[in-house]
């Protein structure tokens, strides 16, 4: 009885322990430039993501497979900016780089469903855009919303059962270390800190990365190919270019992020990366994304972009109206 209550007061002593985050390295005079355009970058990225996204949902002509997975995209997008920003701009505010241990997982853990929702949402995507090019005339019986919901709903149960169990060994470690070795917390840097036997969670860690990142690199690999194949054997250039600058930009998209995310978990891995290289990669992962995603997927989409137009319109009229 003694040594659960010894136990219990440990665990409870560790998430009341205070971290120290690797300093930011820069000079006071430039950190109120820098929160500036963080706090303007942090208010454009929840702008234009909560714009598209109550687009999509109020607009009928919207509820289609494509739009459905493109919204949740969005929502890891904003897990990635939430789990970020506020506690970025609040340390470049204040030149405070500590952080409670409770909210340095709350951290962690919205970053890794971000990395892992984002990967397979944008390779049901991918599968969606192949249903729709190479096999058009079945793309209703394939792509109907019972199969919509269960990708989504699979991809989300991957998502928190895989990053939820990976959090799970990380805590399960006692900690005897107090700098986090990162830009912001994510789990190699929680695991750093224990000074216990770490390679099973080194290995399941890989498993996971395994197991997401393969998947996806062989789905989406397959389903490029066979759209271009189709591509090529059809006859009418601007279906063939519609296609393409649709899928290309796609394309793009998820081999940087997909290159980008598999470098920053390795490096966390490989003790020769450079720390300077480490850090590249952990915050282009979590700011580029958020802010690009709205402009390649929502600006830049016609559909989109012709309701947001319109809706706004609309309100200009009913306020004018008003007045």
């Amino acid at each position: 009885m003694g040594g659960d209550t010894s136990l219990n007061n440990t665990n409870l002593s560790r998430f009341m322990t205070i971290l120290t985050m690797e300093s930011l390295d820069i000079t006071q005079s430039s950190a109120i430039f820098i929160f500036i355009f963080g706090i303007i970058t942090y208010c454009l990225i929840l702008f234009f993501q909560t714009i598209i996204l109550v687009t999509i949902i109020v607009k009928r002509d919207l509820h289609k497979p494509m739009y459905v997975l493109l919204f949740n995209l969005f929502l890891c997008d904003l897990m990635a900016a939430t789990g970020f920003y506020p506690q970025m701009l609040s340390t470049i505010l204040s030149q405070n780089r500590e952080i409670s241990y409770l909210a340095c997982v709350a951290q962690g853990m919205l970053i890794h469903f971000y990395l892992c929702g984002s990967l397979l949402f944008l390779s049901a995507m991918a599968y969606d855009r192949y249903i729709a090019i190479c096999n058009p005339l079945r793309y209703h019986n394939l792509m109907t919303w019972g199969t919509v919901v269960k990708h989504i709903f699979m991809a989300w149960f991957i998502t928190f059962g895989l990053m939820g169990s990976v959090f799970a060994l990380t805590l399960s470690k006692t900690i005897c270390r107090t700098n986090i070795v990162d830009m912001y917390c994510n789990n190699p840097s929680l695991m750093k800190l224990s000074c216990e036997d770490t390679r099973v969670n080194n290995y399941y860690g890989l498993f996971t990365i395994a197991v997401v990142q393969g998947p996806s690199i062989l789905l989406v690999s397959l389903t490029y190919i066979k759209i271009l194949i189709t591509c090529l054997s059809t006859k009418q250039k601007k279906s063939i270019s519609k296609a393409m600058q649709t899928c290309g930009t796609h394309l793009v998209v998820f081999l940087s992020f997909e290159v980008n995310t598999f470098l920053l978990l390795i490096s966390h891995r490989l003790e020769s990366v450079s720390p300077h290289l480490r850090r590249a990669f952990g915050v282009s992962v979590v700011i580029f994304p958020p802010i690009l995603n709205p402009l390649i997927y929502g600006l830049k989409t016609k559909e989109i972009r012709q309701t947001i137009i319109t809706l706004i319109e609309k309100l200009f009229i009913f306020n004018r109206t008003l007045n």
